[in-house]
């Protein structure tokens, strides 16, 4: 039966047709700048190198009560922003026109991850006039503080004296892979800190930037005060002003104080000049 044949075989081309249509448009979907790279949006657990700075802020202690809009008390600082992978290709022109001073940019996580945008971020905002910087989401649970500052130093967080880049940061909060502290104990964890700054500044010649929460220090190091002499602090609180800071610091250098702002959610502000930001980064 010729008819009988020919037909089946029209349908059944016809099904690998739509078949290969449908890979190739998942395919698509997959590999589309940002989108592999995106956090997951419904409460699904973070694949290893998805966390980024924040992310515990907004599990924890919950998202932004305003329209990302900077609090009056904000005038007299300077304007900067924090990006991973989330954001792929950043559009720096739009966020220096808009008023944007300063980068701070995720180079690693743990002691194998490293933001495939990296280049493009970090050297992007250099390029458009900004104050640049790295920062290492810290998972104190995977690896030594030392191993994590040195893989860290090796693969963005350097520091070099030119006037345009800032010391790197280690960011210390709540786990988006389990455990709030990790698993360490509090005087575990602060060791493991110390660890880290320790190698970073023996690396650098610079004294790491420290961003947490005020809840989280107070619940993981016990409310350490062992940092606030040498390390500046980054105070993330997605409010009217920073609040209380954590034991040892008597004012905050940086406070991410939206995760909704324009262009690129997370913003800040340096709790002081642009001359003294400059001096910041010079040492």
């Amino acid at each position: 039966m010729p008819g009988y044949r020919s037909g089946t075989a029209r349908r059944r081309r016809s099904i690998l047709t739509a078949a290969g249509m449908f890979i190739s448009a998942l395919a698509l979907v997959l590999t589309s700048p940002g989108t592999a790279n995106a956090a997951p949006q419904d409460g699904t657990p973070l694949k290893p190198g998805e966390a980024s700075m924040g992310v515990g802020v907004r599990m924890h202690e919950g998202g932004d009560p305003t329209d990302g809009t900077p609090p009056e008390s904000l005038a007299a600082g300077v304007e900067g922003v924090d990006v991973s992978s989330h954001q792929g290709n950043v559009n720096w022109s739009s966020l220096w026109s808009s008023g944007v001073k300063f980068a701070y940019v995720k180079a690693t996580e743990g002691t194998s991850y490293r933001n495939p945008y990296f280049t493009q971020q970090y050297n992007g905002s250099y390029n458009i006039g900004m104050i640049r910087g790295a920062y290492h989401f810290a998972l104190p649970n995977n690896s030594s503080g030392a191993a994590q500052a040195n893989y860290f130093a090796d693969h963005g967080g350097g520091w070099s004296k030119d006037g345009k880049t800032l010391p790197g940061v280690l960011d210390i909060e709540y786990n988006p892979y389990g455990a709030t502290c990790y698993g360490l104990s509090q005087s575990a964890m602060v060791n493991w800190i110390k660890d880290f700054t320790n190698t970073y500044k023996a690396r650098t010649g610079r004294d790491a930037v420290i961003y947490t929460t005020t809840d989280w220090w107070t619940t993981c190091t016990g409310n350490n005060g062992g940092f606030g002499n040498t390390n500046p602090l980054w105070i993330a609180r997605y409010a009217s002003a920073p609040g209380g800071l954590p034991n040892g610091w008597g004012f905050h250098t940086f406070w991410q104080y939206t995760s909704t702002g324009p262009i690129v959610g997370d913003h800040n502000q340096f709790n002081g000049s642009m001359d003294r930001l400059v001096a910041l980064a010079n040492g």
